[in-house]
C-alpha cells in the first residue's frame, strides 16, 4: 500500500526523500498561515523565524503537492526524514487530497500531513497570528541554520507559482517583505 504525504510549505520545493509520484492539488477546509515559529531551520531560539502551518478554515482550500511513496525502504526513509524535519509540528493528520476543483471525491484519501497546532502545551513554538507588517518584519530579520527566513517565503511563493496556484496570504506577505527590503536598501544607500 502506498504512503502519501501532503506538502504545503517547503516540502513543495525541497522534498528531501525519494518518492514515486508528485500530484499538484489541494486539501479542503484548511488555510496556510505563517503562525509557526522556526527555531531550528529559519530562525533561532533567541529570534524565531516564521514558517507555515495549517489552520481550519471551512470552505477554503490550501494548494500544495502530494507525494506517493510505494517502496517499503523509501517509506521508512521518508518517515525518518520527516520526523526530524517536522519535529516542531505536533500533529499528524490523514486527510483527503483533491486534484480538480470540480471533483467532489478526493483523488487520494488518507494523505499524511504535519500540522503545528496552536496548543502551547504541545507546541511551544507556535507564534500565532499577528498583523501582516509584523510578520513581514520578523521574516526579514530572522535567519537560521537553513538560511534566511525570507528565502523560505520567496521559495514558497515561487513554488506555488510554478504549480499554477495562488495564495493571497503568501503573495501579500512576500510583497510586504520585498517592500521592507527595498526601503532598508534605499536607507542604506542614502547613508553612504
Amino acid at each position: 500500500m502506498a504512503m502519501w504525504v501532503f506538502g504545503y510549505g517547503s516540502l513543495i520545493w525541497k522534498t528531501g526523500f525519494p518518492f514515486d509520484d508528485r500530484l499538484p492539488g489541494f486539501i479542503k477546509n484548511y488555510r496556510r498561515v505563517f503562525h509557526q515559529g522556526s527555531t531550528d531551520h529559519r530562525g533561532t531560539p533567541e529570534f524565531p523565524g516564521r514558517t507555515v502551518t495549517l489552520e481550519p478554515a471551512p470552505g477554503e482550500i490550501c494548494w500544495g503537492a502530494a507525494y506517493k511513496i510505494t517502496k517499503e525502504e523509501d517509506k521508512k526513509d521518508a518517515l525518518l526524514h520527516l520526523e526530524v524535519r517536522e519535529k516542531q509540528y505536533d500533529q499528524k493528520e490523514y486527510i483527503d487530497f483533491f486534484t480538480d476543483i470540480d471533483d467532489s471525491e478526493p483523488a487520494v484519501s488518507g494523505v499524511m500531513v504535519y500540522i503545528a497546532s496552536p496548543d502551547k502545551n504541545s507546541n511551544n513554538n507556535y507564534l500565532g497570528p499577528a498583523p501582516l507588517e509584523d510578520i513581514a518584519k520578523q521574516i526579514v530579520k530572522a535567519n537560521g541554520p537553513s538560511g534566511p527566513n525570507r528565502d523560505y517565503l520567496f521559495n514558497l511563493e515561487e513554488a506555488l507559482v510554478q504549480l499554477g496556484f495562488k495564495d493571497k496570504h503568501v503573495t501579500d506577505l512576500a510583497t510586504h517583505v520585498r517592500l521592507i527590503l527595498s526601503e532598508t536598501q534605499d536607507a542604506a544607500t542614502m547613508d553612504v
